[in-house]
């Protein structure tokens, strides 16, 4: 399971250091390849290649004749970049998906369970602060089903 987050920084050929409490399990999981593609909130998706895989399957099953549906293979299928863990622990970031995601120098890595967020570092503190700035007024009813139970 990936969680935390971490602050890291790209190197100028676009080439991030996976951080090396996650290296061993990456190269268990995947021998070291990655896939990585975008996210509607304008930060990247970073998948060990095995779990990419099944989602890649489920993706793949949607009809094309459903507009919404070939949006979404658009975005995920369409952006989904292969990548490798160097012999350094370090994986390069496509130009193209740095510039969706607006990654420049300081980036920060964010662990999802089976998967990473890559976000730029400002953006991903501004996300930080809205989210702690909402209001509790929020009524209860408004959450998820899935949600209505559960507890930290």
């Amino acid at each position: 399971m990936f969680r935390g987050a971490t602050a890291l920084n790209l190197d100028g050929k676009g080439r991030m250091a996976m951080p090396t409490r996650y290296r061993e399990e990456i190269l268990e999981l995947s021998e070291g390849k990655l896939v990585v593609t975008v996210d509607k909130e304008k930060c990247l998706l970073l998948y060990p290649l095995p779990e990419w895989e099944r989602i890649e399957a489920q993706l793949i099953k949607f009809s094309s004749f459903n507009k919404r549906l070939r949006k979404l293979q658009r975005l995920y299928l369409g952006h989904a970049t292969e990548v490798e863990m160097d012999a350094s622990g370090r994986i390069l970031l496509p130009s193209l998906l740095r510039g969706f995601a607006g990654l420049d120098k300081h980036i920060v890595l964010v662990g999802q369970g089976k998967k990473f967020e890559l976000w730029d570092e400002a953006v991903w503190n501004a996300e930080t602060a809205d989210c702690l700035n909402e209001s509790d007024d929020d009524d209860d009813d408004e959450l998820p089903p899935e949600l209505q139970n559960f507890a930290l």
